[in-house]
């Protein structure tokens, strides 16, 4: 007989709450004053300045075969600059800001060895100008105002509340408005996603994106709607002379364009994402190559390119759609809400018959009819392509493979803890 009693013996095992760090920007417009805007484009002049010289100077180094670029010795040359009689304005600017643009000549060097980038280059003057402060700054959410070192304080359109720690701002220029972007960081639980349907997308030219379910998504046309514009406003910038008063209001004029022609896209973009990951747990897209897809075709003198101008419009089409923007919107806003978002092969798509699994190339009679040669069914060739990278997914998933969410985008990986219960 045994020892031990006829009782079941039921054994606990402690809850856990899986706690993952979320990284997030608020982005805000600045109020400023036209003797503020005048000091901040003396900040990242003298960004872009220490910039353009460390790179100068590790580019003889490099030539030199001294490839791993010398932080420590820009540094000190830093120091050295900013003591000189001649460069004593670059005292003005605080010292953050400037061992931040070193910071970031670091990085788009990293990212060059390791074949994520070209080449770095030289900054110019009214492209993308900002500067970076990790610490000094101040934020007064009730007043709607943040403290800059060498400045003080500066009003901005308070919209939103910003959560979290924060990390560092970064003040970039936009045409003639000028904006602040906190990065945060904070610990949250990690959401599970309230719905429990997978869906497919199909991405186009004539139509953007195609569900599974047959929802349609139609393009926005942002660049071709304004592209005449643009022409318009190019075309009298070319007739100015260079650095003249008009010559920089047809700049600006030009710059406007741009800006809004961006602002319809990312409007229009973040809806139709926001509207897919709220509605399905599981998002399967094809793992398309977007830069390959977008490489010119004119090819060079010994060997001219064939259809130039159709792959010309073709490019200027996908770029236009936004097609790498709309999958990292959907990776990362899946991410946060506990879905998942799987990247299947492209091939046979659209030839594939959703019904009888044939694959043929004359199975799609033209853009949007699809006809199976075998089964003789037909549907819209998008919704067909689709269901087929729905399929994919499903079975992607189902033979254990890795779910990519972080796909050939140079972004920090969640880092994911476990807190205990008690």
């Amino acid at each position: 007989m045994s020892s031990r009693s006829n009782v079941v013996d039921f054994i606990h095992r402690p809850n856990y709450i899986t706690i993952m760090k979320r990284l997030q920007a608020y982005k805000f417009e600045l109020k400023l004053s036209r003797g503020q805007k005048r000091i901040l484009k003396g900040f990242a002049g003298s960004c872009r300045y220490v910039y353009n010289k460390s790179l100068a100077l590790q580019k003889e180094r490099y030539e030199k075969s001294e490839k791993k670029l010398n932080y420590a010795g820009l540094c000190k040359q830093l120091t050295a600059w900013r003591h000189d009689l001649k460069l004593d304005w670059l005292s003005r600017t605080p010292s953050q800001a400037l061992q931040q643009s070193l910071k970031d000549l670091e990085r788009a060097y990293e990212n060059f060895f390791k074949k994520r980038s070209e080449f770095p280059r030289f900054k110019k003057k009214g492209r993308q100008d900002a500067f970076r402060l990790p610490q000094g700054f101040k934020l007064d959410q009730i007043n709607s105002r943040v403290f800059l070192p060498k400045l003080g304080w500066l009003c901005y359109r308070n919209s939103r509340k910003v959560e979290g720690k924060l990390c560092n701002v970064t003040i970039s220029q936009s045409c003639d408005k000028w904006f602040a972007s906190f990065q945060t960081e904070r610990e949250v639980i990690e959401p599970v996603h309230p719905s429990t349907t997978a869906i497919g997308v199909d991405v186009g030219i004539a139509q953007f994106a195609t569900l599974s379910d047959g929802h349609i998504f139609h393009p926005v046309h942002s660049f071709q709607s304004r592209q005449s514009s643009l022409i318009k406003w190019q075309r009298r910038l070319s007739k100015k002379k260079k650095f003249s008063k008009n010559w920089k209001k047809a700049v600006f004029q030009v710059s406007r364009v741009h800006r809004k022609i961006a602002h319809v896209r990312q409007d229009y973009l973040h809806k139709i994402t926001h509207t897919i990951s709220k509605n399905h747990a599981m998002v399967c897209v094809e793992d398309l190559q977007i830069k390959n897809m977008s490489q010119s075709a004119s090819g060079t003198l010994a060997r001219p390119g064939k259809q130039v101008k159709a792959k010309s419009g073709l490019n200027k089409a996908i770029l236009d759609q936004g097609w790498y923007e709309f999958r990292r919107q959907l990776e990362y806003k899946q991410r946060w809400r506990g879905g998942m978002v799987i990247a299947v092969s492209p091939h046979y798509t659209s030839q594939k018959c959703s019904e009888c699994n044939y694959i043929d190339s004359g199975n799609r009679l033209t853009q949007s009819e699809f006809k199976c040669i075998n089964c003789k069914y037909e549907n819209h060739a998008d919704i067909v392509a689709a269901i087929n990278i729905l399929r994919a997914g499903h079975a992607q998933l189902a033979c254990g493979e890795m779910v990519r969410l972080d796909h050939s985008m140079n972004q920090e990986p969640t880092e994911v803890t476990q807190a205990k219960v008690a």
